[in-house]
């Protein structure tokens, strides 16, 4: 793979290793275009930043993986067949604003899932099944950091412990992609620096494959094993909105950890043929 990949045309081959293919995807709102012309292949495992200008398109992206949303042209594949058209249990997502619900405790948010999925006429468990669902998260909550504080509702809770919640109830369902869009970005330096480390190791342990949406490019070099950048390779000054963004750059980031990112000037050559 190329260090730098602009925005690519055309139809490209499935690549049979790949766990998410996204064939020529265009997403349009009401005749405006947000994305257009975006191919990737990614492998399961991978951990894929994505970074950007704000409204490029990167949050729709990620819902798109979701499917919370469709493309309006080109198609995405999950394992070489076509993603599923509801979101699914495969699947977890986690976002900037904690989506945990304030009425129930720690260790009933994360039943919620369970009851969700096991029982979805009635949307509770009742009795040993409800003891099961609670035990099976004893490790879950060991290894988010929230044990002590299972019995806690959110409200008792810091900004960085609603944020593991919010994690944790992603990863109840053991997804085989989890899709983050900017979920630190509302935690202070040093709390998210330790959530950092929390995402890395449940990704190392897991062997998981995520997409993760942030502003920070430090943060993207540092958690990623991929980075991916959006922007627009059209620009009409008269018609600013004419072209939608793509994958500009699509970077595989072969560091160790810890490592000092390198400049932006150095990510970020501009790419031969670009008009602006």
């Amino acid at each position: 793979m190329s260090a730098a990949v602009q925005g690519v045309t055309g139809d490209a081959a499935f690549v049979p290793s790949a766990q998410i293919a996204v064939r020529n995807v265009a997403k349009r709102y009401d005749g405006t275009p947000i994305l257009e012309r975006v191919n990737l292949d990614v492998t399961s495992g991978s951990f894929c930043t994505i970074v950007g200008a704000s409204g490029c398109g990167k949050s729709t992206f990620l819902r798109m993986l979701l499917s919370q949303e469709t493309p309006s042209s080109g198609a995405i594949l999950l394992d070489g067949k076509p993603l599923p058209a509801e979101p699914t249990t495969e699947r977890g997502i986690v976002f900037q604003r904690y989506s945990v619900f304030p009425h129930l405790s720690v260790e009933d948010n994360l039943t919620l899932a369970d009851e969700f999925a096991r029982s979805p006429f009635t949307g509770k468990l009742f009795g040993a099944a409800r003891s099961a669902a609670r035990q099976s998260h004893t490790e879950l909550l060991e290894t988010i950091g929230l044990a002590a504080a299972r019995k806690r509702y959110p409200d008792q809770l810091s900004g960085g412990m609603q944020q593991r919640l919010a994690i944790a109830q992603a990863l109840v369902m053991k997804p085989k992609i989890l899709l983050m869009d900017e979920p630190f970005g509302a935690l202070d330096p040093g709390i998210r620096a330790d959530m950092q480390e929390l995402l890395i190791r449940i990704w190392e342990e897991t062997k998981m494959t995520i997409f993760m949406v942030t502003h920070d490019i430090h943060e993207a070099f540092r958690l990623g094993t991929r980075m991916l950048v959006f922007d627009k390779v059209r620009h009409d000054p008269e018609h600013p909105e004419a072209y939608g963004a793509t994958i500009t750059y699509d970077l595989p980031l072969d560091h160790k950890r810890g490592e000092p990112p390198p400049k932006a000037s150095e990510l970020f050559p501009v790419p031969p043929g670009t008009t602006k």
